[in-house]
């Protein structure tokens, strides 16, 4: 556990404390990121910060108190959740914490505030009537209820217009609650070179492990076909594991990489174009770290980023588009003379706007 000296926050207002929930503490996913980078960004501005997980996978960053409640069996996940969810509760009974907003990114009945960071759990209901009859789905769907509409919950803030969306549809009760959305932050990395792209070549990557979700069979069929007009041109597959997806690619004779995962993003500034084509994507982290690369990006409209990719960074499609309307989005992209503007959301952004939220609650006045 580290402990953060009390302080005045950065801004020079009354620090605002929270109590952050998340199973796993560190940047070992997307969301889990998200957690990792807005506490140390609430910290580092001299808010008091406390984070209650089953485990920490990292050292426990500076300024901020880091209590363990031990890891739950994962499976299944709707009896983890519950569980992870009493044990969280049990402990806030034994170390209440009158003067922190208790700002949840998991499954729990005992927040004030909540950031959602997938699809909703109801999207069940697009299913087919079979699939929903079970205790699975029971228990998941008062889950995540009880997450948007408990007794003290008082802002749901989503991590994209998409996801706000959403939960407006299948929760139009939590209108009220509902905040304007706060999408992660992006780090600043290595930029690509402004370059020309040989009008027979050009390197589109495609990142992502879980691949057939964001849509790789379809950037399969994409850049086969513009290879027909750039026979040079070479598809770079990040994410899934090159044995997973090395059928995608029978037919091919070379003009590919499948390079598995990593987590160095400096592979971005070696593309020149991303190709994003999901058919479901909550926020599109990707897609961001890409454009923060000054990458040009081409992707789909099911993406939570969606609004953010304006015309001079790339192009955003309907994935009821014909084949040959990503083709030409593509080549354009490639085709480009300048390159796009460089994307800028850095994490004290993110920190500022759930702050902002946090201070029209009554509990941080």
């Amino acid at each position: 556990m580290s402990a953060r000296p009390s302080g005045t926050a950065s801004t020079g207002e009354t620090p605002v404390a929270s109590l952050h929930v998340v199973r796993r503490y560190g940047p070992v996913g997307g969301m889990e990121r998200y957690v990792w980078e807005l506490t140390r960004a609430l910290a580092a501005a001299g808010h008091p910060v406390t984070v209650l997980c089953e485990r920490l996978h990292a050292p426990a960053p500076a300024g901020i108190r880091v209590h363990e409640l031990g890891e739950i069996a994962p499976r299944p996940r709707w009896l983890s959740l519950l569980r992870f969810s009493r044990r969280v509760a049990h402990w806030l009974q034994h170390h209440p914490q009158p003067s922190a907003l208790i700002h949840s990114h998991e499954r729990l009945g005992v927040h004030q505030v909540t950031t959602f960071h997938g699809p909703p759990f109801a999207t069940v209901f697009e299913r087919p009537w079979w699939r929903r009859i079970s205790l699975r789905v029971g228990m998941q769907l008062w889950l995540e209820r009880r997450e948007l509409l408990g007794a003290s919950v008082r802002a749901v803030v989503p991590n994209s217009p998409l996801i706000g969306q959403q939960l407006l549809h299948y929760y139009p009760q939590v209108r009220e609650r509902l905040t304007d959305p706060v999408p992660p932050g992006v780090a600043a990395g290595a930029a690509r070179p402004a370059k020309a792209v040989p009008v027979d070549g050009g390197v589109i990557g495609f990142v992502g492990k879980e691949w057939k979700r964001k849509g790789l069979e379809q950037a399969v069929a994409v850049v086969a076909e513009l290879r027909r007009r750039r026979p040079l041109a070479e598809l770079w597959v990040v994410g899934p594991a090159p044995e997973e997806i090395a059928g995608l690619f029978a037919g091919w004779s070379g003009g590919y990489r499948l390079l598995g995962w990593s987590s160095d993003a400096s592979v971005y500034a070696q593309m020149d174009l991303l190709l994003h084509p999901a058919r479901a994507e909550p926020y599109g982290m990707v897609i961001a770290e890409a454009m923060a690369a000054v990458v040009p990006v081409v992707i789909s409209d099911r993406c939570g980023i969606a609004p953010d990719v304006l015309p001079e960074a790339g192009s955003v499609l309907s994935l009821d588009a014909p084949l040959g309307d990503w083709v030409a989005a593509c080549e354009r992209q490639l085709a480009r003379t300048a390159p796009p503007p460089r994307f800028v959301r850095g994490w004290p952004q993110v920190a500022q706007e759930q702050l902002a939220i946090y201070r029209r609650l009554p509990q941080a006045r």
